[in-house]
């Protein structure tokens, strides 16, 4: 019996072989598409500019121009977009966390009727696409007198305007025992305490996955920086690169070079978070998922 289950066994690991080499090449092939756009922004950087405008272009730049850094960010106010982005960022971070963890903690842990109908009807925000909210928004904030400030940026994410986040830290958020809550309030302990206390050390992977989404999508961001701010004092980096491609641009064309240069700079603060936080991210997105 034992005899005739090796065969058996060597025939489904040679049958797998030529399966795993086919997912590796699957695997490898995508990697490289995805990798193209990142090869040559970084090489287009470091190109001069005759050679932006080659035809046919060239991948790899006769001499590498590691002076292109500097010269973009002498003629580009890296510093003080750079200042603005952190602001941005920060106070959205901080503000969906809050807002995000306040409003996944009521929908998992209060009995009311109508939770589940007010969830669905947050998802189906969801759907809506951002254009079709534009104007009445704009016109409210008008009327604040936040125009060409930070607070339409940074407010909204402190009233729990990120449907996504709030789906995301409620499903893991699910997946914690009920019975915690009612040990914690028969200790006595106030609603406020059982989220910071218990909900929140549990739910770190999924704090930090909300962060990291937050982070690139507002460090990103030139719809919103676009509408709401005018004052080039204010812009933020996506916005004041948009600035710097139609102002410095000479006769011959626009300088893609120092753009690409921008943008490789740009690129830095995100690498960085992502594969700092690669880990936890990977465990919040897994997590997330387990229970509906």
């Amino acid at each position: 019996m034992i005899a005739s289950s090796i065969p058996s066994s060597q025939t489904t690991s040679r049958a797998s072989t030529p399966r795993r080499w086919l997912i590796w090449l699957f695997l490898l092939i995508g990697s490289v598409v995805m990798l193209l756009p990142l090869a040559w922004m970084i090489l287009t950087s470091l190109k001069t500019f005759p050679e932006t405008l080659a035809d046919p272009p060239t991948w790899i730049p006769a001499h590498f121009q590691w002076g292109n850094y500097l010269q973009a960010i002498h003629g580009f106010e890296f510093s003080r977009y750079f200042a603005n982005s952190i602001i941005v960022t920060t106070g959205c971070i901080a503000g969906t966390l809050v807002s995000s963890c306040l409003t996944a903690y009521a929908l998992v842990a209060y009995k009311v009727r109508g939770k589940n109908l007010v969830f669905g009807l947050l998802l189906a925000t969801l759907m809506l696409p951002q254009q079709v909210t534009v104007i009445p928004l704009f016109k409210l904030y008008v009327g604040l007198h936040w125009i060409n400030t930070f607070r339409p940026l940074i407010v909204p994410r402190w009233f729990g305007n990120d449907v996504f986040a709030i789906f995301l830290l409620r499903q893991f958020f699910s997946i914690i025992p009920r019975d915690y809550i009612e040990a914690a309030r028969i200790d006595g302990a106030s609603e406020l305490r059982i989220l910071t206390t218990v909900f929140v050390p549990l739910a770190k992977p999924a704090l930090l996955t909300i962060a990291v989404f937050t982070f690139i999508g507002t460090w990103n961001d030139l719809w919103n920086p676009l509408l709401y701010l005018y004052d080039e004092k204010l812009y933020t980096l996506p916005l004041g690169l948009m600035q710097f491609i139609g102002i410095v641009k000479p006769a011959q064309g626009t300088p893609w070079h120092l753009v690409m240069a921008i943008a490789t700079i740009m690129m830095i603060p995100v690498v960085i978070v992502f594969f700092l936080a690669q880990k936890r991210f990977i465990e919040g997105i897994s997590a997330a998922g387990v229970k509906g």
